[in-house]
């Protein structure tokens, strides 16, 4: 049997952690783990580490935290724990081609799209905003581009019309982390095809500005519908009620529309939801939350207010 591999990991968030657990638990030996410098979190800005560096702390792992790769002693550093094989997910930094050539084989990138479509940041919330049907994760040996290296493993799941970038998140990270290990198996075994990417078929996945985040009631539900759940959990569809940002966390667009009604316009609340008249159709809340509050049921939200009436895009809802 082929001797393990020694790996360094190299990832930030929650995304990176399934697959982090499995090569954990895999034959293979984690020499070390790579993760973002720790960032103020929480209400009290204490330093918070990463969910990565608390995994790898409580498996006795090595934690390296650079606030860049380029300088020389980092590389040394990473060179000194010989590593065979480095593997990435959502780790934050550019690895530059200096780090790329020190691993014996290489990077491998765990990636929530099916490359080339969506390189870039935010690759689960732009297959939501863009109405795809179908996302999944591919495996990519790392190349000096951005997520342009050869496609070594791809997997696909669908997008349903409930999903939000946290389902899809926690979705992608398993299959993620389930696809890795039969990888690096046939990696060791040298069974790996490695496939170019189609540049011409590229779409890039900016990354999210919270500007982003407040609607235009102008453009068609479905459309408001895709954002409002690709904003959630982060940065969160909002409009304005009574002066106030209102969060709007979970919707479904309608069928019809309503004739003469002002986008932005409440038509109709009830238990259901709450349906806003747009520039085609109609958008029902059904989960929204204002300042100070937690997210609530439509139903909960109108036990204690009305919004009929109401346009939460005129100027006098956002004084």
């Amino acid at each position: 049997m082929p001797r393990p591999l020694r790996i360094i990991y190299a990832g930030t968030p929650d995304f990176a952690v399934p697959a982090l657990e499995a090569l954990i638990a895999s034959p293979h030996d984690v020499v070390a783990v790579y993760t973002q410098p720790d960032r103020p979190a929480g209400r009290g800005r204490k330093l918070t580490p990463s969910p990565v560096k608390q995994v790898a702390l409580n498996h006795d792992i090595a934690v390296e935290q650079p606030e860049h790769l380029r300088p020389e002693p980092v590389q040394q550093r990473l060179r000194d724990y010989q590593p065979d094989l480095m593997v990435v997910a959502a780790y934050g930094l550019i690895l530059p081609q200096s780090v790329l050539d020190i691993p014996r084989r290489g990077c491998i990138n765990i990636h929530a799209s099916l490359l080339p479509r969506w390189r870039g940041a935010a690759p689960i919330q732009r297959a939501l905003a863009e109405g795809d049907d179908t996302t999944g994760i591919t495996l990519m040996q790392m190349a000096a581009g951005l997520d342009t290296g050869d496609m070594l493993l791809k997997d696909t799941c669908p997008i349903t019309a409930d999903d939000t970038a946290r389902t899809l998140h926690d979705r992608l990270a398993t299959m993620g982390a389930a696809a890795l290990l039969p990888c690096l198996d046939d990696l060791v075994a040298d069974r790996l095809r490695p496939e170019p990417q189609d540049d011409t078929q590229a779409t890039y996945a900016h990354k999210l500005d919270k500007g982003e985040a407040v609607l235009d009631w102008s453009l068609p539900a479905v459309v408001l519908d895709r954002r409002i759940r690709a904003f959630n959990p982060w940065p969160v569809a909002q409009t304005r009620y009574q002066g106030q940002p209102l969060r709007l966390w979970m919707s479904r667009s309608l069928s019809g529309h309503m004739a003469g009604a002002t986008p932005g316009t409440v038509v109709q609340e009830g238990p259901e939801g709450i349906d806003v008249a747009t520039g085609d159709g109609i958008l029902r809340i059904t989960c929204l939350q204002l300042p100070g509050g937690k997210p609530l049921e439509a139903k909960a939200f109108l036990n204690a207010r009305t919004l009929l009436g109401v346009n939460l895009g005129a100027p006098e809802a956002a004084c």
